[in-house]
């Protein structure tokens, strides 16, 4: 991140995962095949396991060390924070840090602080210190498969010709179903936030 940004006035403002959980809608997702939102987010979490003792071991030995606040942008009516949000809680918990989130209707200006190609996009997890910088960002999907978008995005640039509008639909499929190969996903998601959290074990 080259340009530093502080959300020191938005730590303590967002809700805790619980509350996020138990405030959630039911949906039903026909393109990324989740028949039920709420269902699918809570087997994500409750189902939750370390395939490897050495991720395992390196997120339990940052509690109490890195001093790290965690910021999860985010809402219940999106496929990627079904599938990456439960990950996020459950890894953060590992690693001791607290974690809130800030609902995106309700927080649009910091929203617009991390705009994706010029969209918005969900979720993103922000790391901020004591001070309340950002120190780190992940999101919103692990990086295999957000290739998936922004190839489409390059093979497709006008987003209003009906072409971009006829192929979206099946890039949401694609990537609803990298995403059904859990084991694959989240261990690329622990590999990431491995990566942007080695700066503070």
């Amino acid at each position: 991140m080259t340009e530093k940004i502080n959300l020191k006035h938005e730590v303590g403002r967002g809700i805790s995962p619980q509350q996020f959980m138990d405030g959630m809608h039911t949906l039903t997702m026909e393109l990324s095949n989740i028949p039920d939102t709420k269902a699918q987010f809570l087997q994500n979490y409750d189902h939750f396991n370390w395939h490897h003792q050495s991720d395992e071991r390196f997120f339990s030995e940052l509690t109490q060390k890195s001093g790290i606040h965690c910021l999860i942008l985010g809402t219940d009516w999106c496929p990627d924070v079904i599938w990456n949000v439960p990950v996020l809680f459950r890894v953060m918990e590992q690693a001791g840090i607290a974690t809130e989130v800030l609902p995106m209707e309700e927080h649009p200006d910091t929203v617009d602080l991390f705009l994706i190609d010029g969209g918005r996009a969900q979720p993103i997890a922000l790391l901020v210190n004591g001070a309340g910088d950002v120190v780190g960002k992940w999101g919103p999907r692990p990086a295999y498969i957000q290739a998936v978008m922004d190839q489409f995005k390059r093979d497709h640039p006008d987003r209003q010709s009906p072409e971009y509008k006829e192929h979206i639909s099946y890039v949401y499929r694609k990537i609803g179903a990298l995403y059904h190969d859990v084991a694959r996903y989240q261990d690329a998601m622990i590999a990431e936030l491995r990566a942007l959290l080695t700066d503070f074990a």
